[in-house]
């Protein structure tokens, strides 16, 4: 049984998300802001029209959006991430293997099904996924995980092959790579463009034809895997089990500027918490935490950016110890006189906790801490994030200037009831 793989993904995934709920919008130019509503993350084929390009800042087109009647929306992760978990438990139908690549993308193995049948099931998988979500999508199937990417693209650019593109055979791939622009291959970035250019590479047939040697010579092993895919051989596999993360990071921008200490501390202190509700959530845990914050490059006035690493004695992923790490970093590198814009915290190196080494000295209490933490989750679980949280994250949250904005976010329809639109008695 040879290897195949198809790679199905939503079109403008955020904006299709927006349209299920409204159907008003269906044919209308709509945008997705990034957090704080900063800048435009997802567009429709109708906003790309108008020019509104990936990571437009709001402020640059808000002119261009009255206009021309653009619809705006605030991100609503909540419903999008939903929104992907239904579309991934239609695909569990369809395939017994599944690795869920990011929120729109998942890649699907194939090798079960016969050559001859593949097209034919993308079509049904694509018609599925619309019916039952109402999200329009994308199918591309390669013998390799690149060329499945490959296809999607191709099949989301090409109207006549109505949503499917299958690069398995070798007739598929002598006709469509060499109309393939090398900056559309996976895992060819700008720098590897450069270099492949030198050797004569416009093309992905051209990458293709390349000496797999040389490739890795000029491009390291991932350049020589990419041509050995591109020829449908595979050289990476499926990842139904996601690895384990190696970092996590919370991070916001303000939706004013800071120049408290006292408010930049409540703000580090609900990152800390939310970081702590990561790890936990994968069984994870960290033994630092690098505490940054800076003022914005558009503002007039100093400009500041600063973090430190605060150790902790043992890994751990108590909301507790966390932010107590966190406010003590946070005071560390404050000082005065500055608008800061963003605050956020990162750690790299996490670890299992069950299995992290214990510390020797300053040992931290896990089964108090476990069974606090396990009530605080299944409390947060039950009644909605942040209904239980420390004290230290503010309790006056109308008061949060440093909350991120979300002034212009649909309902979450599928996870909040009380947030369904209500039609009232006549």
């Amino acid at each position: 049984m040879t290897q195949s793989f198809a790679l199905i993904d939503g079109h403008s995934f955020y904006c299709s998300c927006e349209r299920v709920f409204d159907p008003k919008l269906k044919g209308k130019p709509v945008i997705v802001l990034s957090n704080n509503d900063g800048c435009a993350v997802a567009r429709t084929a109708e906003a790309k029209a108008l020019g509104i390009k990936m990571g437009a800042p709001m402020f640059l087109i808000r002119d261009l959006v009255k206009r021309e009647g653009v619809r705006v929306f605030s991100s609503n992760y909540t419903l999008y991430g939903d929104m992907s978990r239904r579309m991934n438990t239609v695909y569990e139908r369809f395939a017994s293997d599944i690795e869920v690549y990011s929120i729109d993308e998942s890649f699907l193995d194939m090798a079960p099904v016969a050559p001859e049948h593949r097209e034919e099931l993308g079509r049904d998988l694509r018609s599925t996924v619309s019916t039952w979500t109402g999200i329009p999508t994308c199918v591309g199937i390669g013998s390799t995980k690149t060329l499945a990417k490959l296809a999607n693209k191709i099949a989301k650019s090409t109207p006549q092959l109505r949503g499917v593109c299958d690069l398995t055979s070798d007739e598929a791939r002598r006709e469509w790579l060499p109309l393939v622009d090398l900056a559309d291959v996976w895992g060819i970035g700008g720098a590897s463009q450069t270099k492949l250019a030198a050797f004569g590479c416009r093309t992905a047939a051209d990458v293709a034809a390349l000496d797999p040697k040389l490739a890795r010579k000029a491009l390291t092993v991932v350049g020589e895997r990419i041509i050995h895919e591109l020829r449908g051989e595979p050289c990476i596999d499926l990842e139904a089990v996601a690895p384990t993360r190696k970092g996590c990071a919370v991070t916001r921008s303000f939706a004013g500027r800071v120049d408290d200490l006292d408010m930049m501390l409540e703000a580090i202190a609900a990152h800390a918490t939310r970081l702590g509700e990561k790890l936990r959530h994968h069984g994870l845990a960290t033994d630092h935490v690098t505490v940054f914050f800076h003022t914005s490059p558009h503002d007039i006035g100093p400009s500041r950016s600063v973090s430190t690493t605060v150790d902790l004695p043992e890994a751990s992923n108590d909301t507790l110890v966390l932010v107590r790490a966190a406010k003590w970093g946070a005071r560390r590198i404050w000082k005065s006189g500055y608008r800061y814009a963003k605050a956020g915290l990162m750690t790299v190196d996490i670890v299992p906790l069950d299995g992290s080494q214990r510390a020797l000295i300053g040992a931290l209490d896990r089964d108090r801490s476990g069974r606090l933490m396990a009530a605080l989750d299944a409390c947060n679980s039950k009644l909605g994030r942040g209904t239980v949280f420390p004290a230290s994250a503010g309790i006056a949250r109308q008061r949060k200037t440093w909350i991120t904005k979300f002034d212009m976010r649909s309902p979450r329809y599928t996870t909040r009831i009380d947030e369904l639109p209500v039609v009232g008695s006549a």
